[in-house]
């Protein structure tokens, strides 16, 4: 059974920082890109960041130069860092993942995801 458990969620005032992490239990985590989406309320989920096993990345432009993703195979973790937060950041956040090196920006090739983490950033 997969499972992916988000942590690091909270309440930030705005220029704060705050590190998601993504825990993944997957056998051979490693041949899985990983990707952090978000949804803030009366909104569709939106793509924010995504990494391969290569280390490839790729980011939405709204976060480009705040957040940076990374992972580390040997604890199966993903971690989204996003520093310099804005009130337009406020989201629940949810990590996914998807076989294969190709780093989607749409949902839909994600196989697996996390039940969300709460992201509020105060103005």
């Amino acid at each position: 059974q997969v499972q992916l458990v988000e942590s690091g969620g909270g309440l930030v005032p705005a220029g704060g920082s705050l590190r998601l992490s993504c825990a993944v239990s997957k056998r051979s985590f490693s041949n899985y890109a990983a990707g952090w989406f978000r949804q803030a309320p009366g909104k569709e989920r939106e793509f924010v960041a995504a990494i391969n096993w290569s280390i490839g990345t790729t980011y939405a432009d709204s976060v480009k130069g705040r957040f940076r993703i990374s992972r580390d195979n040997v604890k199966d973790t993903v971690y989204l860092q996003m520093n310099s937060l804005k009130p337009e950041d406020t989201a629940v956040y949810y990590c996914a993942i998807k076989w294969g090196i190709g780093l989607e920006k749409s949902p839909n090739p994600y196989d697996y995801w996390g039940q969300g983490t709460q992201v509020t950033v105060s103005s």
